[in-house]
């Protein structure tokens, strides 16, 4: 009886967390999708003791749109053939080839526009030699100095953080993972499902990330939209005292969709590139960021359950339903809006 008590009160906790919480999003999604932010990349590859071919990627959205960053290089350096750009897949992207007098080393990019915005850029050099450096800049720092080489540390640091963001700005990863903790009411039941999901997503990342998949992107974030729908439904067979698999065994259901998950995740990698070179530590600690920023969100809704629970708020009995319907309205939003995205 007592068990039951504690499931009941975490259950009620979590709603009047999760309906707040779902409300939000719900404003949120009438006039945004998920992963919008995303970085920006610059690539700077070394073909002569003075000449680069460079490569900009900045977001964008529709045909004509796009953020207003401008790649600024060293006084030193000239363009030796005019930028050639194109828009696609909500991406603009910039070729061009240039010369710097006595090389990059010691010298300052900086990227103009960027601390009016909430992107980063990713700036990848690589170098005649095979090395490579790879630094993030954020808003409130929009410039580098090039280094004579780079190391494991700075590999490392850079994608790591670039896992936490991309998890954390992921709006359908989180509403996945939530509704996850919420059919499993937390415990041990929710170590094994997160684990599940943990190890399903990091296979297919992997391999989309190093070519051995080539799945096509937009019919892959339809599918974890849908993913999202089909753990709500199962709330409510929960809350109707109907029994699914998906009670029995979560872990089995993020297992299978973990790994559509994965493949999402790859396409945000892929438009970040991996550092010739480094390419396990930059998976890796990828990986390792992705995974930090699932615990981070989680940790933070389990500390306002906890924080509500020493409130003592009862609610009616009917606003359990309300985190499902929530979550399953959104994410079938998404769903229609990727569906027609690809078939169009």
């Amino acid at each position: 009886m007592r068990l039951q008590e504690t499931e009941r009160c975490f259950l009620r906790s979590a709603i009047s967390v999760c309906s707040r919480s779902i409300l939000f999003l719900l404003l949120f999604s009438a006039t945004a999708v998920a992963h919008e932010v995303r970085p920006a990349y610059l690539e700077l590859r070394q073909t002569g003791p003075e000449t680069y071919d460079a490569l900009w990627k900045v977001p964008g959205r529709g045909e004509d749109l796009r953020l207003g960053l401008y790649v600024e290089l060293p006084s030193v350096c000239t363009n030796l053939t005019r930028p050639r750009g194109s828009m696609a897949n909500n991406a603009f992207t910039e070729r061009w080839t240039v010369k710097c007098a006595g090389g990059l080393i010691g010298g300052r990019i900086h990227i103009a526009g960027l601390n009016a915005t909430n992107t980063d850029v990713l700036v990848r050099l690589e170098r005649l030699d095979g090395t490579s450096q790879v630094t993030r800049l954020t808003p409130s720092v929009p410039s580098l100095v090039v280094e004579a080489a780079a190391g494991v540390v700075d590999v490392a640091r850079n994608y790591i953080v670039l896992g936490v963001e991309h998890i954390l700005t992921g709006i359908d990863h989180l509403l996945f993972v939530l509704a996850l903790l919420i059919i499993t009411r937390g415990g041990w039941k929710l170590l094994k499902t997160v684990s599940a999901f943990t190890l399903s997503h990091s296979i297919t990342l992997s391999a989309a990330t190093l070519g051995f998949v080539h799945v096509p992107q937009r019919p892959v974030e339809a599918v974890i939209a849908l993913s999202i729908v089909f753990v709500a439904v199962e709330i409510v067979r929960v809350r109707r005292g109907l029994e699914s698999i998906t009670t029995r065994a979560p872990w089995l259901v993020a297992l299978a969709f973990g790994l559509m998950h994965g493949l999402g995740f790859a396409g945000g990698l892929s438009e970040a590139g991996l550092p010739q070179g480094h390419i396990p530590t930059a998976l890796l600690f990828f990986s390792v960021g992705v995974e930090s920023g699932h615990f981070l969100f989680i940790g933070a809704v389990l500390s306002l359950i906890g924080l509500v629970r020493r409130i003592h708020i009862s609610f009616p009995r009917w606003t359990e339903l309300v985190p499902p319907y929530a979550i399953g309205s959104v994410a079938m939003f998404w769903f229609i809006q990727r569906t027609l995205s690809f078939l169009s």
